[in-house]
């Protein structure tokens, strides 16, 4: 999702002007999913105005709309635009240089009240070899860890037929691989007309654009995948055989404490029942380590979950408190011991990714070429 918002920023900037200013404009597009991303995005801030002194430095993304005053206390920033704003052109003309004398930096509505997703049209996405189609912003579930719905409002899904507008216009332009992208992509059309489920979305596009030579889903949540969607993960070859879940633990007690809509068991049971519908296919997952109240043996069972799935590509978070969310008022695990466990959890990881590289020698993959002697197979290995 931040890849296709960042082509549609740069375009929204470029078309306000900022490209003719003197000394150039820096646009930071921030995550709030921890607070070491917000530290680093600070950072980040500090080291470009020393390097860029006479530049425009605008702060955005969803540290900027959970954070916006405190963004704007730094002496460093010109301008910050929430999530909304940053994807219209008129907002970075808020800047001085464009004859506003308002001296009020932060330009950041209240996320809640956005009803609807509008579809921005590329035509390209700058450096990269796969193109990203946004389909659905926003996430209705308030799991007790996320910041998120509070930088991205509630899950609100672009129309269909924009999604598979686009889809066209990026194949059309040469894209060999589509990837669909979203906050919480399972409930892509609960707010349209009639309801579309993300497996309807899917078959649509891959029957109305023969074009589009691979399609791939950036994550989902297991428990929401609709049966469309089992369907075309069974019968469509161009769909790519890898799903990214949010899985975030493998103890019950603890997913129960997150808030979670599924359990252990019906993680292990997904993964079994799809690699019988799609022999081959590749998982991969997001889980946190050291949630709050989290004891050695609830741990034991997120690492143990890595091997019973079968999980291949895991991105390991360490838990970090967020403000304002419940499980920042938990019993917390000892900082020593969260890093233990994510440099565990991340060792368990690397080594199911080692069994899974031993199995591909000898094997026929098809390739998409990201760079020079680098690309990926539809499982999303590096090779």
């Amino acid at each position: 999702l931040n890849t296709y918002e960042s082509e549609v920023m740069r375009r929204e900037a470029e078309s306000a002007g900022l490209g003719a200013l003197q000394g150039g404009a820096v646009i930071f597009n921030t995550c709030a999913v921890t607070a070491e991303a917000v530290r680093q995005a600070k950072q980040a801030i500090r080291k470009a105005r020393r390097e860029n002194p006479s530049a425009r430095i605008i702060v955005t993304g969803c540290a900027a709309q959970t954070e916006p005053q405190n963004f704007a206390a730094m002496d460093e920033v010109d301008l910050v635009l929430g999530n909304e704003e940053k994807l219209k052109a008129n907002s970075y003309r808020a800047l001085p240089d464009f004859g506003v004398n308002d001296t009020e930096k932060a330009r950041v509505n209240d996320i809640f009240s956005v009803r609807e997703t509008a579809s921005h049209m590329v035509d390209a996405i700058e450096g990269r070899a796969r193109a990203f189609v946004q389909v659905q912003n926003g996430c209705d579930h308030r799991c007790t860890f996320c910041i998120i719905p509070y930088g991205r409002g509630n899950s609100r899904s672009v129309p269909m037929g924009a999604v598979v507008e686009q889809v066209k216009r990026l194949a059309g332009n040469g894209y060999a691989e589509i990837v669909l992208s979203g906050v919480d992509m399972t409930s892509f059309g609960a707010n349209l007309p009639g309801s579309p489920k993300l497996g309807k979305l899917v078959k649509t596009i891959l029957r109305q654009v023969p074009d589009v030579k691979r399609l791939r889903l950036s994550s989902i949540d297991s428990i929401e995948a609709d049966e469309d969607l089992l369907e075309a993960i069974a019968t469509e070859p161009r769909l790519m055989p890898h799903l990214h879940l949010s899985l975030q633990s493998g103890d019950d007690m603890i997913l129960k404490r997150m808030k979670r809509r599924h359990l252990r068991d019906q993680s292990i049971r997904f993964c079994e029942d799809v690699r019988k519908l799609r022999p081959g296919i590749v998982f991969g997952a997001d889980i946190i380590a050291g949630f709050p109240t989290e004891t050695e043996a609830m741990f034991e069972n997120s690492e143990k979950i890595v091997e019973e799935c079968g999980l291949t590509h895991l991105h390991v978070f360490p838990f970090s408190p967020r403000e304002g969310t419940p499980a920042a008022r938990m019993p917390q695990v000892r900082r020593e011991v969260v890093k233990q466990r994510a440099a565990r959890l991340r060792a368990a990881g690397e080594a199911a990714y080692r069994r899974h590289l031993t199995a591909l020698p000898g094997t026929r993959q098809s390739i998409l070429i990201e760079r020079d002697g680098l690309g990926r197979t539809e499982g999303f290995t590096l090779a």
